[in-house]
């Protein structure tokens, strides 16, 4: 009896075990191993969010900078051509005196007379014309070019030479690069508020108009010299004017400067002579003397 319970139970364990085993190699195969399960997985999406979100940054960096660049470039034309427009349409017609201001090849004319000033400037590729010689290449001449001026002035240095006087010529012609930089050296030196009282910036110099030019000594001490006294009584015989006369900066913008003349003929010089009290071109033609800036 004992003998059987045993055999009966050792089948039992011995089925058991085979079982077991057999569970244990099943479970393996259907079971991928762990090293398996990692090879066989997808990479990660966080790589592939970066690198979008990267292409999109770039993107949309490259649409900002297009649309600023159209943006200005648009703006800037705009800006440039209304101003040009108004800047020219503003000082030409008629006069607080009733004459007509015209515009013409780069220059304005009040009344048929070439005006520079503050408010009336030449551009910068104006030259003059019936010169008795040719606009010097450097830029500068002691003279003044314009032929009828010139030999005007021939006339008064040597009725002023008959009576023991000397006048020269110190500066006549300059072009505008020539006056841009003498003015720019004022401006390092004095500063701008100081040199606008003084010197004219490029364009508006009469000096580029190749009727005037500065007499002998560049200072208001020329005022109490012989030359200078002669030359304040005298100067409208031969067609020159006192172009800034002394208490007249509020017209013309600029100090008293008894050494610098400008020709206008002598019908013209006889009126702004005026029996010795001077008149200003600005206070006779109605026109002002002033930078738009």
């Amino acid at each position: 009896m004992k003998k059987r319970i045993k055999i009966k139970y050792g089948n039992v364990l011995l089925i058991l075990i085979v079982l077991g085993l057999i569970s244990y190699i099943i479970v393996s195969i259907i079971t991928p191993k762990e090293d398996d399960k990692k090879m066989n997985e997808k990479p990660k999406t966080t790589s592939k969010a970066t690198t979008n979100t990267t292409t999109s940054e770039t993107t949309t960096t490259t649409s900002e900078t297009t649309t600023t660049t159209t943006t200005t470039t648009k703006k800037i034309t705009t800006t440039t051509t209304k101003n040009n427009a108004n800047a020219q349409s503003n000082k030409t017609g008629k006069t607080s005196k009733g004459y007509t201001v015209e515009y013409k090849d780069g220059a304005y004319y009040v009344g048929g007379y070439l005006i520079v000033n503050k408010t009336y400037p030449l551009t910068s590729t104006w030259k003059p014309s019936n010169t008795f010689k040719a606009v010097p290449s450097d830029g500068f001449a002691r003279e003044p070019l314009n032929n009828e001026a010139y030999e005007n002035w021939k006339q008064m240095k040597s009725d002023a030479a008959a009576l023991g006087l000397n006048l020269w010529a110190q500066s006549g012609y300059r072009s505008y690069d020539y006056q841009n930089d003498l003015y720019n050296g004022y401006v390092k030196r004095k500063g701008k508020a100081a040199a606008d009282t003084f010197s004219a910036r490029p364009g508006h110099s009469e000096h580029q108009s190749g009727l005037a030019f500065d007499l002998n000594t560049i200072d208001s001490s020329f005022k109490n010299t012989d030359e200078g006294k002669w030359v304040a009584k005298n100067a409208y015989l031969y067609g020159y004017i006192l172009r800034y006369p002394e208490g007249k900066t509020n017209e013309t913008g600029y100090i008293y400067e008894p050494w610098h003349i400008r020709y206008v003929g002598k019908e013209l010089a006889t009126a702004l002579y005026n029996g010795g009290d001077w008149i200003t071109m600005e206070n006779y033609f109605g026109v002002t003397s002033e930078y738009d800036n």
